[in-house]
C-alpha cells in the first residue's frame, strides 16, 4: 500500500487511436526524504492481449514489462496469465529538479518543484538510444519547444537509410510520417531532442538514434509543464537502493554497457552504490539476494535488509 506521504493521484488521459485510457501516474512528495513510490500491480492477461498494448494502458514500456514477466512471450502471452506491472520505482539519486532521465530503467521523471510542501513527481517510460547511438548522459537543460515540429535527419541517419535502400528526405514535415510526433524539447546537447513518436509500440525500448522517445499522450502532458531553460538530467543508474520505512530495497536493470564492459556488470558496482545508500553498521543486509537480484535483474524493487536497533552492552561495575 502507499504510504500517506506518497498519495497517488491518476490522471485520465484518452488515446486518440485506442479505445482505452491511459494512466500517467503523478506522486506527492511532502516529506522530502521520500525514496520510492508507486505499487506493483497485477492484472489478467486476455487472448487478445499482448505487451505492448498493454504497457501503453498502465503507464509502462514494454522492456520494463518483458523485465518484470520473465518467461513469457510478450507477444503471446498465455491466456489467463496473471501479468506484473512494474508501476513501483526507486527514485533515481539525483537533484530533484526539473526532468530526470533514467536511462538504464527506460524512464523520465518530472518534479514539480513549486513549493517543497507541495512538490509532485510524475514518471514516464521512454525509448532511449541504441547501443551504436547510446543517448547521453549528462547534464542540460530545454532550449527549444516546438508544437507539430519539422524533423531535419542528421547526415548521419541519411546515410544509414540510404545504405538500406531507403530515400529519406533532408526535412520531414508535421503529419504522421514524421518521427517526433506532435511535440518536441530540443535539449541543449547537440542534436538531441525529447519528443512524441509516429510509432508507439516501440516506446520502452532501445531504438532511437539517441533521442528520447516519448507516447503521445505523454508528452503532450510534458509539453505544457516545461518551459525553455527547465534542467534535464541524463543519468545512467541500473542499480538502485532505497528505505522504505525500515525497510532497505534494491531495485536492478541490465546495464547498458557492452557485455564485454564486466566493471559495469559486477558486484562490486553494486558495493559502490550501497555505499552510498546504505549505513552497514544499523542495517542487516541479505547479500545471497542482493546477488540473486543483480544477476537477474526484473526492474522490481526486492526488500532485502531492513534497519536495526544496536544492541546496548552493559558492563557491570565490579563490586569493592
Amino acid at each position: 500500500m502507499l504510504g500517506r506521504d506518497m498519495k497517488l493521484v491518476f490522471t485520465v488521459l484518452v488515446l486518440s487511436c485506442y479505445s482505452v485510457a491511459a494512466i500517467a501516474a503523478e506522486y506527492e512528495l511532502a516529506d522530502p526524504g521520500i525514496a520510492v513510490v508507486g505499487d506493483v500491480g497485477y492484472v489478467t492477461i486476455d487472448g487478445s492481449d499482448n505487451f505492448s498494448a498493454m504497457a501503453r494502458r498502465h503507464g509502462l514500456g514494454f522492456e520494463e514489462m518483458r523485465l518484470a514477466n520473465p518467461g513469457m512471450d510478450p507477444w503471446l502471452p498465455l491466456d489467463g496469465a496473471v501479468i506484473t506491472l512494474p508501476t513501483r520505482h526507486l527514485l533515481p539519486a539525483s537533484a530533484r529538479k526539473g526532468i530526470v532521465i533514467n536511462v538504464a530503467e527506460y524512464r523520465l521523471y518530472y518534479f514539480d518543484d513549486v513549493a517543497d510542501s507541495s512538490a509532485k513527481v510524475s514518471t514516464f517510460p521512454i525509448s532511449i538510444g541504441r547501443q551504436e547511438w547510446l543517448t547521453p548522459v549528462g547534464t542540460s537543460k530545454v532550449v527549444q519547444k516546438r508544437k507539430k515540429p519539422t524533423w531535419f535527419p542528421p547526415k548521419s541517419v541519411i546515410a544509414e537509410h540510404a545504405e538500406r535502400g531507403d530515400f529519406l528526405a533532408s526535412s520531414v514535415p508535421p503529419g504522421p510520417d514524421n518521427p517526433l510526433g506532435e511535440y518536441s524539447l530540443r535539449l541543449s546537447i547537440p542534436g538531441y531532442l525529447i519528443h512524441g513518436t509516429n510509432r508507439p509500440a516501440g516506446v520502452g525500448m532501445q531504438v532511437t538514434h539517441g533521442c528520447v522517445r516519448m507516447y503521445p499522450e505523454n508528452i503532450e502532458w510534458l509539453f505544457p509543464q516545461v518551459g525553455v531553460g527547465t534542467p534535464v538530467i541524463i543519468v545512467n543508474q541500473p542499480y538502485k537502493f532505497a528505505y522504505i520505512g525500515d525497510d532497505l530495497f534494491f531495485q536492478a536493470y541490465p546495464p547498458l554497457e557492452p557485455s564485454e564492459d564486466l566493471a559495469a556488470r559486477s558486484l562490486t558496482r553494486v558495493m559502490e552504490v550501497f555505499v552510498q545508500v546504505v549505513d552497514p553498521q544499523s542495517t542487516e543486509v541479505d547479500w545471497d539476494l542482493i546477488e540473486q537480484t543483480h544477476q537477474r535483474p526484473t526492474g522490481l524493487p526486492v526488500r532485502v535488509g531492513q534497519r536495526v536497533v544496536p544492541k546496548l552492552v552493559v558492563v557491570a561495575a565490579e563490586q569493592s
